[in-house]
């Protein structure tokens, strides 16, 4: 029993099959972006950004010990975030599909979820543990999260690797 009189739930362990990332198994999420040849004009295959609620920032981010197995899960409201491995390595990511609420007085939640209100302000409902779908995603390609896509990682097997990432600058802040 914990100090409240209330019993002490232990996490649960749950194994999570994965799913090769492509355009057509991500698309719920974002994008797959792979290359392209040079000159060919903007299109559908390439990154559709939302980069309009602040600073763009496109930097090369160093992890470490980021194994396959993750007890938290994020998501930016109101921006798209780009990730991809430095030299093209095989790396994981969970993902849950976007629930952001725009409108809380019209929802009751789902599956008894209770929508919340974020410190930033935006209200969503948690996504379920059923919901969560982890993709890897090998070679020479990055994944485009779509507004609101809910993800874990990356994680990987090495002790360590580099990712571009492109955010805004005030991500990990706000």
């Amino acid at each position: 029993m914990g100090s409240s009189g209330e019993p002490v739930l232990s996490p649960a362990v749950v194994k999570l099959d994965l799913i090769e990332a492509t355009p057509e198994t991500f698309k719920e999420f974002g994008q797959v972006i792979e290359a392209s040849p040079d000159g060919e004009e903007f299109g559908p295959r390439d990154a559709q950004l939302d980069l309009s609620q602040g600073i763009p920032r496109f930097h090369i981010m160093h992890l470490e010990d980021r194994k396959l197995k993750f007890s938290s899960i994020t998501h930016h409201a109101s921006v798209t975030q780009c990730l991809g491995s430095i030299g093209g390595h095989v790396w994981y990511l969970g993902v849950a599909r976007t629930s952001i609420v725009e409108d809380p007085s019209e929802i009751k939640g789902v599956n008894g979820a209770e929508v919340v209100k974020s410190r930033c302000g935006h209200f969503y409902l948690p996504p379920a543990v059923d919901d969560v779908l982890v993709f890897r995603v090998s070679g020479p390609k990055f994944l485009k999260l779509n507004r609101g896509t809910w993800h874990a990682g990356p994680l990987f097997k090495e002790d360590s690797m580099d990712f571009y990432n492109l955010e805004l600058s005030n991500t990990n802040v706000s």
